[in-house]
């Protein structure tokens, strides 16, 4: 299939023309990935944010799984900013928006309740990428950080990957970041999934099972912020190392899951070494056989089950109504930077910021 015709009869539904337009100077567009299985994914230049994931049920028939939007102007004031997108330069919370680094204070931008979130309201998710498409199953996106933008100290050169593999149907997310003053990065992509496939009305995830790779969570305050301690999740509602449904336990009467509204926790990854490529979660929806299982190199995952979704519309007249859509987010633990006992963030000029990050789709065994 040619490149002109993939964008005429791609899985997804999605005009090419919605998505170009010139913001600040530099164009938006629409790329569109696909491998021999027949997996589609679509993405834009605009905060690297994924608009579709078609990929088929136990019955071969192809749905979108993820979230998304259907024009460039959804995507830009989506009321959740976040969907899909690209995180940086700090995903999840930092408190206050303040923290000190080699003796120097920095002042983030506030713009979740008294915490810095996601990087700040301009952070990368609402940047136009530079982007390069060298072949159907790959898109590589570039941009520099400014010294001082949402406040971060140092010009951080930022590459992401995104890639579909050939055998399988997985996309694979890789991260590099470089800096040339002391400064920390938690990159993440914020992908909202819901495995039945995207309608309208969105069905909740509720009766959808999650498994995580995790014996410990970092517990939260009623601000979201870290406590501080790394507690077990033997015995308590934040147990997934087997399987359970998101709704089973997600309405109990447990302090976190009142902190959260549900769970918006990060959860500390099983590691035998630091760094290494490890299955963190496992995702499945009975009712259409899809499964989803997700790999990391970070040390933690943060699961959001969409408890502040709000019904507003996405793509092709969709609602996203609250709990429509699971969160894995892979990242360092929130509020790293004022947290020195927490695995370190920082990264100094001469080094490189390494991630990778893959989200397998299969169905089932019948």
């Amino acid at each position: 299939m040619t490149a002109s015709n993939i964008y005429e009869s791609n899985r997804s539904c999605l005009d090419r023309k919605n998505f170009q337009k010139e913001i600040g100077g530099k164009k938006t567009d629409l790329y569109i990935l696909r491998n021999s299985q027949g997996m589609e994914v679509a993405v834009t230049n605009y905060g690297c944010a994924i608009l579709s994931i078609m990929v088929p049920d136990k019955a071969g028939e192809y749905a979108n799984v993820i979230l998304g939007h259907d024009s460039i102007d959804h995507v830009i004031n989506s009321p959740e900013p976040f969907l899909n997108t690209t995180i940086g330069r700090y995903g999840n919370r930092i408190a206050k928006g303040h923290f000190t680094l080699y003796g120097e204070e920095h002042q983030l931008a506030i713009n979740n309740g008294p915490n810095s979130l996601h990087g700040g309201p301009t952070g990368f998710h609402t940047k136009v990428w530079d982007a390069v498409q060298p072949n159907p199953t790959t898109v590589i996106f570039n941009y520099t950080s400014a010294d001082g933008e949402e406040g971060f100290p140092g010009n951080l050169e930022v590459e992401m990957t995104y890639r579909l593999e050939e055998d399988i149907n997985a996309l694979v997310i890789e991260y590099r970041a470089t800096t040339d003053k002391a400064t920390v990065v938690n990159l993440t992509n914020h992908g909202f999934f819901n495995l039945s496939g995207i309608a309208s009305p969105t069905p909740t995830v509720l009766n959808h099972s999650i498994s995580i790779n995790a014996d410990f969570y970092v517990p939260i305050d009623e601000v979201s912020i870290p406590t501080g301690e790394i507690l077990k999740v033997e015995g308590t509602p934040m147990d997934f190392r087997t399987p359970h449904t998101i709704g089973e336990r997600i309405d109990e009467p447990f302090q976190q899951l009142i902190n959260g509204a549900g769970y918006d926790h990060c959860y500390v990854l099983n590691k035998t070494e630091a760094g290494e490529l490890s299955q963190a979660a496992t995702y499945t929806d009975p009712a259409s056989g899809r499964m989803m299982e997700v790999f990391t190199t970070e040390n933690g995952i943060q699961l959001y089950t969409g408890n502040w979704l709000n019904g507003f519309t996405g793509a092709h007249g969709a609602t996203y109504p609250a709990r429509s859509a699971v969160c894995f987010e892979a990242q360092c633990f929130p509020d790293t930077p004022n947290k020195p006992h927490f695995p370190s963030a920082v990264l100094l000029p001469g080094d490189e910021y390494q991630q990778v990050t893959i989200y397998k789709f299969s169905v089932t065994e019948q």
